[in-house]
């Protein structure tokens, strides 16, 4: 490239440069942390106290059933040496089925809370996402962002606002 080539060039680049910041200055961005959403708006906190009452009764009954095993072990540790070999023979089996029957308990009640958890987390992301896509339309922006943001300054975190809205909705219904 000649140098009168060059100039022109970087004149052009330079008022294009200076169109995309005077129209960047137009635009209105928001972000969202969706963690923050999903940890203290009202629907979230509705959700885990609702798993915690649907779940609370199995999770401490598992913790008795681990509780009663302990005590079993602990018994049988003390007593094993006064104990003939075919008693405690029997009553190590019978605390090695016990530990199996709790195992298998604690992996179903887990595997049922976590389809619970995913049920309710769904539901809660489906109303947050209805409440920013509402803002979004309201109050013009160009553009929401949510996850995979470095940083994000106060003036644009809406956040607060997200969970303001999903708040009052929670407390109309």
């Amino acid at each position: 490239m000649n140098l009168p080539t060059l100039k022109s060039f970087a004149v052009a680049a330079l008022i294009a440069g200076a169109s995309l910041a005077a129209s960047a200055q137009d635009l209105k961005i928001g972000y969202i942390n969706g963690e923050r959403v999903l940890r203290e708006s009202a629907p979230a906190k509705a959700a885990q106290g609702k798993l915690e009452t649907e779940f609370g009764r199995r999770e401490r009954e598992l913790a008795e059933d681990g509780n009663r095993l302990k005590a079993a072990a602990d018994k049988l540790d003390k007593e094993g040496p006064a104990l003939s070999e075919g008693e405690r023979t029997r009553r190590q089996r019978e605390l090695v089925e016990q530990d199996r029957d709790i195992q298998r308990k604690r992996r179903a009640f887990q595997e049922d809370l976590n389809q619970r958890k995913n049920e309710e987390l769904a539901n809660v992301v489906e109303r947050a996402n209805r409440v920013i896509k509402q803002i979004f339309e309201t109050e013009k922006y160009d553009l929401i962002l949510q996850e995979g943001v470095v940083f994000a300054g106060p003036r644009v975190d809406i956040t607060d606002k997200v969970i303001r809205t999903l708040n009052n909705a929670a407390g109309g219904k």
